[in-house]
């Protein structure tokens, strides 16, 4: 089971399509702090790609949809993860942590290696910008920093994967 400290802030059945979204397309799911620190602070000259995942309609419902387009590129990161910000809160704390110089923005894609962001993308660099155009933001980059063959997933399972749009203020609320 995973080690969360503290208890969601959405209800966890209602955030779990925007979960399944991303999963679907290859991503883990990093759930606590521990898990970050073992996927991030890796020196193999390897690329991680993480979205900080977030129940943001707007946004993250470009976000989603973008990050999964570009990993149908024929060039990926190594290894692709996410954290839940709202859901995750070690996991993301413990991601931002490794995310310096820049304000915490959710929802976001920083791509490391050995341990160091070589690239990020901010909220405000994603808000207002819809999936293709994210996408090819994000391929450029791959394009330039990374090596893996993609795609991700094959295009068949990639076009089954269903878009998750939701206004977090109309998420419920998680209930003790």
């Amino acid at each position: 089971m995973f080690n969360i400290s503290r208890s969601p802030m959405y209800d966890e059945d209602s955030v779990q399509p925007m979960r399944d979204e991303l999963v679907a397309v290859g991503f883990e799911e990093l759930r606590d702090a521990k898990s970050v620190a073992d996927t991030i602070d890796v020196k193999d000259d390897k690329t991680i790609l993480v979205m900080i995942n977030s129940v943001c309609g707007c946004a993250a419902g470009g976000a989603r949809p973008g990050v999964s387009l570009a990993l149908q590129n024929d060039v990926i990161p190594d290894k692709i993860a996410t954290v839940f910000a709202g859901q995750d809160g070690d996991a993301v704390d413990e991601l931002r942590k490794r995310i310096t110089n820049m304000p915490p923005s959710s929802p976001s894609i920083a791509l490391f290696k050995n341990g160091e962001v070589i690239f990020f993308l901010p909220r405000h660099e994603i808000e207002g910008f819809g999936p293709t155009e994210i996408a090819q933001k994000l391929v450029t980059v791959f394009n330039k920093a990374c090596t893996r063959k993609g795609p991700s997933v094959p295009k068949e399972q990639y076009d089954k994967v269903l878009s998750a749009k939701a206004c977090g203020s109309k998420i419920p609320l998680y209930q003790q």
